[in-house]
């Protein structure tokens, strides 16, 4: 997984990124939990996540948002940090113009901006999100949300209460024309510390069933 420096708004951002093996795969960007809180792109679930869309023939690229590690510029409140997200995903675009697919995966404040970010990226067409912290940032700005993907938490979340998800949850299904999964994990805290085997078969279900070309969710 080779070291990759690509230009962000704010100066250079720090990610590594597998290339794909062959034309036309489809890209994959995972995006880490809140640098205030020591986030990185080298966070356990944001590795394990990029490794299982690696080993599924994906471009894929995870990388640290301004400020953190050798990336440039200073936390922006999610604001710029959706920028800089924007610009990783152009950046990966850049190589695979022809991907078949676009998907983002985020863990905590990560899966805050991967939700902003469908909003401004028709081609992602899937999400995963872990623990998106919906007791913590708005995410009113999903109306509608235009892509299908997955929701999971931790059952014993200390962090991001498992009713605030629940709700938004709810919110998606009442949408029409996308499908909203959601998983709860027994008995894991906010870091799936006990249970990260659960969390990753949880993922590799959902995107068993969603890259089957016979899926009912395009």
């Amino acid at each position: 997984m080779p070291e990759v420096i690509f230009p962000g708004p704010e100066g250079r951002l720090e990610g590594r990124f597998a290339p794909a093996p062959k034309p036309r795969a489809p890209v994959a960007m995972i995006l880490h939990p809140h640098p205030n809180a020591g986030g990185t792109m080298n966070n356990r679930i944001v590795q394990e996540l990029y490794k299982t869309f690696q080993r599924r023939g994906f471009a894929t690229l995870r990388f640290n948002f301004r400020g953190v590690g050798k990336s440039q510029g200073t936390f922006d409140n999610g604001i710029g940090e959706l920028s800089d997200a924007a610009s990783a995903l152009d950046w990966v675009q850049s190589f695979h113009p022809e991907a078949s697919s676009t998907w983002v995966a985020g863990f905590g404040f990560g899966a805050w901006i991967g939700m902003q970010l469908l909003m401004r990226r028709p081609e992602i067409r899937g999400f995963i999100s872990v623990a998106p912290p919906a007791n913590m940032f708005d995410f009113t700005f999903l109306a509608p949300c235009p892509s299908s993907g997955i929701i999971i938490q931790g059952e014993n979340d200390e962090v991001v209460t498992p009713g605030a998800v629940q709700k938004l949850v709810d919110k998606l299904r009442t949408q029409k024309h996308i499908t909203i999964h959601h998983d709860t994990i027994p008995g894991a805290n906010h870091f799936f510390e006990h249970e990260m085997d659960d969390l990753m078969k949880s993922v590799d279900k959902y995107l068993d069933m969603r890259l089957d070309p016979n899926s009912p969710i395009r």
